[in-house]
C-alpha cells in the first residue's frame, strides 16, 4: 500500500539524504577537568548546626525534666499544707465549741443562774433575785458533755491543766458502743434445709 503512495512521486523525494561526513575523532585529554571542590564553609556549618540543634534539645529535655521535679515537690508541700491547715482548723473549732468553753467557765467557778441578774454602775448594785448565787453549774461540762465532742477529748482546761473532757463521747454513743448485735448474714438469706 505504501509503494502504491509513492507510484507517483519523483525518486529524489524519496530516497535518503546523503549525510556529510563528519570527522569525528577522540583523542585523550591532557589532564583531568577540575571538578568543583566542595565547600568546607558548608560542611562545618551543616555538622554545626545539626550539634548545636541536638544541644538545644537536651537542654530543653532538661529543663522540663528538672520542672517536673520541681512541680512535683511543690505538690507534695501544698497537700502537707493543707493537712496541716485541716488539723489547725479542727483544732480552733473543737477549742471554740460550746463543750469546751462550759468546761473552762465551770474550771474556773462559773455557774449558770436561772433569773437574769443585774449590776447598776451608778451604786454598784445587784438586782436581781440570785444576788449571789453559790453552788454548782446546772451544765456539767467537765464530768459529761451533752453532745460528744472528740476534738475536745483528752485535751487539757485553760484554768485547770490536770483537768480535761473524758471521752467526748455522750450516753447515747456509749449505750450505742455496749449494745450487742445479731452478726451479719453473708450468704443471703438463711433457708430451712428440706432434703
Amino acid at each position: 500500500m505504501s509503494a502504491d503512495l509513492l507510484a507517483g512521486v519523483p525518486e529524489e523525494f524519496t530516497r535518503p539524504a546523503p549525510r556529510p561526513e563528519t570527522a569525528r575523532t577522540l583523542r585523550a585529554l591532557d589532564r583531568a577537568r577540575r571538578g568543583r571542590r566542595p565547600r568546607l564553609l558548608y560542611g562545618i556549618v551543616a555538622v554545626g548546626g545539626a550539634v548545636l540543634i541536638a544541644a538545644a534539645q537536651m537542654g530543653l529535655s532538661i529543663l522540663t525534666t528538672q520542672s517536673s521535679y520541681e512541680l512535683s515537690a511543690l505538690t507534695a508541700q501544698q497537700r502537707d499544707l493543707d493537712w496541716q491547715k485541716q488539723i489547725l482548723a479542727d483544732d480552733v473549732a473543737g477549742l471554740s465549741s460550746p463543750q469546751y468553753l462550759a468546761a473552762n467557765a465551770e474550771a474556773r467557778g462559773m455557774v449558770t443562774g436561772q433569773a437574769p441578774t443585774y449590776l447598776r454602775l451608778s451604786d454598784n448594785a445587784i438586782i436581781g433575785t440570785a444576788a449571789g448565787i453559790v453552788g454548782a453549774s446546772a451544765v456539767n461540762a467537765l464530768s459529761q458533755a451533752a453532745v460528744g465532742n472528740a476534738l475536745v477529748a483528752g485535751v487539757p482546761l485553760v484554768s485547770d491543766p490536770a483537768a480535761s473532757l473524758q471521752s467526748g463521747a455522750s450516753v447515747a454513743d456509749e449505750a450505742i458502743a455496749n449494745t450487742t448485735t445479731p452478726p451479719p448474714i453473708a450468704d443471703g438469706l438463711p433457708t430451712p434445709a428440706t432434703h
